[in-house]
């Protein structure tokens, strides 16, 4: 994605089933779930980079040792320095005991972070700022171990006023107004009143006070107290926790927004959001790791018992088409085919933009991520060749000789590597047109493999905000003199913000909402603007549910094409000699891609919950009143 726009967050939770002791006999240490936590993580940082946090839970060491350790980041690498701080840790207690090198139960009870229990998180700032307070996991503290409760998640709330009104009306005061918090404070309230219900039903069994710890422990349903806590939860989530005395959880959203796998066997269980992450760090196949059901919650109690429960009404599958497109990593069986298809599906319209001229035409992608989309791009555009091949071959007949044939044989495709990132250049100069400069040669451009004959076509994850294109790309293209420049988006029209999770919260930022304002100016129709103002004013006071996305009125009197060749004239400016065209996947053909992951709603406006639709008027307000803060 040449605009870079921060997304997503990673989850990681491992449970050892066996004592430490198997690890260290099996694998050579007792840091196996340590180890395997690092793994997990750092394969996961493409989803977070502002923070990582690492939390572990002991299971079995004597009252007055700490058994819940954390440690959190916020620095440029936080991965590497919440682990390089673990590790310095551990081996500072190991060097002063060199003779407990070998005495797992001894390193069980006196080495912090060494435990039964693991959550750790990868995180893109999306709501409050990047200060250590905002990393993930948190930590919600108590004298009893049933409630403690620790809690990292992959999420947005829609509704975060809403959610803190209610914890204040439970007669709460929370710290802060983050949505992080008032998740953790809610499924910690309700926490706290099924371990007190569990503690007066112990005392009515003649469990004394210490005694009814372990009752508690043992009949603390997960399940209710994530009933209670997300009744009212509008977003897209995958929230992981765990209780001080062991028991752990993952929720998923009941539209299956935020992604969630999992792999159990009698060694472990793991979660992640990805799944080749647990396929490469665990080594086992594709269908070993399951995907969680959405609005339902993976449980594992202290005693090593997995259970899927029902905790929300699933809804219509939703799941973010986003992470297909580009999140993910593409090491997944099923997401490199579907970014494969999404390069092929586009190629038709690519074959019309270029007036089916393969042969005077050089392909290429930018950034690296779209070389998938690349390559089902190049195969379809072999596949069109052959056939205009074949068809010379047959037309001409016996007349053709020898050589001829073998000269429409090797006709081929270009494909050639056109530009490359070379470095992230700081743009430490204040004024802006210096600035401008120094982004423009952000990348370096192959020469001499472009004619002036040719077209040249460039194919990109997704266009965002077209800022890199206009100030940076086009121009280091342009200097290679190609006949046409065509820009290509395996993805479709950005149009409407996400908040969900992704950080794209201001509709104003939208290259191709800037463009549909730009028509209605030029077509005298820009009363549709005053109008859809009005409008979203007027639902302000209005539940949810009633709330209608007014913001698509803004697009509806013009084609996608229409919005595509507008985008290509604002992002060519007066130094541009070549022509420049922008072609964009058609969200049906999107669908087609990616079958199993449907939710489009910044391409279409169609949102999966209540919330989504109050957002987009909200970002449509603040676009319109000049307020360049955030929808939620």
């Amino acid at each position: 994605m040449s605009d870079a726009i921060k997304h997503e967050c990673g989850i990681a939770l491992v449970r050892l089933k066996k004592p430490l002791q198997f690890y260290k006999d099996k694998y050579g240490s007792a840091f196996y779930g340590i180890n395997k936590m690092y793994l997990l993580m750092e394969k996961q940082h493409n989803r977070g980079q502002d923070g990582a946090g690492f939390a572990s839970v002991k299971f079995n060491v004597a009252p007055g040792t700490r058994y819940i350790s954390r440690v959190r980041s916020n620095k440029s690498q936080p991965i590497q320095d919440i682990f390089a701080q673990i590790n310095e840790r551990l081996n500072g207690v190991l060097e002063k005991n060199q003779n407990k090198l070998n005495d797992v139960a001894w390193q069980e009870e006196n080495l912090p972070y060494l435990g039964n229990l693991f959550l750790g998180h990868v995180r893109y700032g999306t709501f409050g700022k990047n200060s250590i307070e905002s990393v993930h996991p948190f930590l919600r503290q108590s004298n009893w171990k049933h409630q403690n409760l620790i809690v990292a998640g992959n999420f947005n709330m829609t509704n975060s006023r809403q959610l803190l009104e209610e914890l204040v009306e439970l007669g709460q005061h929370p710290k802060e107004f983050t949505d992080t918090v008032t998740v953790l404070e809610k499924i910690g309230h309700f926490l706290e009143e099924e371990v007190s219900k569990l503690y007066i039903e112990a005392k009515e069994k003649g469990f004394n006070k210490k005694d009814a710890s372990p009752f508690i422990e043992e009949n603390l349903d997960l399940q209710n107290v994530l009933k209670r806590s997300s009744k009212n939860w509008d977003g897209g989530y995958a929230m992981a926790g765990l209780v001080g005395h062991g028991d752990a959880f993952v929720l998923r959203d009941p539209n299956g927004i935020r992604p969630t796998y999992f792999f159990e066997d009698d060694e472990v269980v793991v979660v992640a959001s990805e799944r080749p992450v647990i396929q490469t760090v665990f080594n086992v196949s594709i269908k070993d790791v399951q995907e969680l059901e959405r609005g339902h919650a993976l449980i594992i109690k202290k005693s090593g018992v997995t259970s899927i429960k029902k905790v929300l009404e699933p809804r219509e599958k939703k799941s973010c088409s986003f992470e297909r497109i580009y999140f993910s990593r593409g090491s997944d069986a099923s997401i490199y085919q579907e970014r494969k298809n999404l390069g092929k599906f586009v190629f038709p319209q690519i074959l019309k933009s270029i007036d089916n001229d393969i042969s005077n035409s050089v392909f290429s992608f930018i950034p690296n991520t779209a070389e998938t989309s690349f390559y089902g791009m190049t195969e379809a555009a072999e596949d069109i060749l052959n056939k205009q091949k074949t068809a010379k071959i047959l037309s001409g007949g016996k007349s053709l000789s020898a050589q001829k044939v073998t000269e429409i044989l090797s006709e081929r495709p270009r494909f050639e590597k056109i530009a490359i990132k070379d470095a992230k250049l700081r743009t430490f100069i204040a004024d802006d047109s210096s600035r401008d400069d120094l982004v423009a040669h952000v990348y370096d451009v192959t020469y001499g493999v472009v004619k002036p004959t040719d077209n040249l076509v460039i194919i990109d994850d997704s266009i965002v905000r077209g800022t890199t294109l206009k100030k940076s790309i086009i121009k280091i293209l342009d200097r290679l003199s190609p006949k046409k420049i065509v820009v290509v988006s395996s993805a479709p029209q950005i149009r409407y913000p996400d908040c969900y999770g992704i950080d794209m919260a201001r509709i104003g930022d939208f290259i191709a909402f800037k463009a549909a304002i730009e028509l209605l100016k030029e077509t005298n129709q820009y009363h549709i603007v005053d109008t859809v103002y009005k409008k979203a004013i007027d639902q302000r006071e209005k539940e949810d549910a009633e709330i209608v996305n007014f913001v698509k009125e803004i697009y509806s009197p013009f084609t996608s094409e229409q919005v595509s060749k507008k985008i290509a004239q604002m992002l060519k400016t007066k130094d541009i000699n070549a022509e420049v065209e922008v072609i964009y996947q058609s969200v049906d053909n999107l669908h087609k891609a990616c079958p199993d992951n449907l939710g489009d709603w910044y391409f279409t406006g169609d949102y999966p919950t209540d919330g989504g639709h109050r957002v987009v008027n909200e970002a449509f307000i603040n676009f319109y009143e000049g307020n360049n803060k955030r929808a939620y």
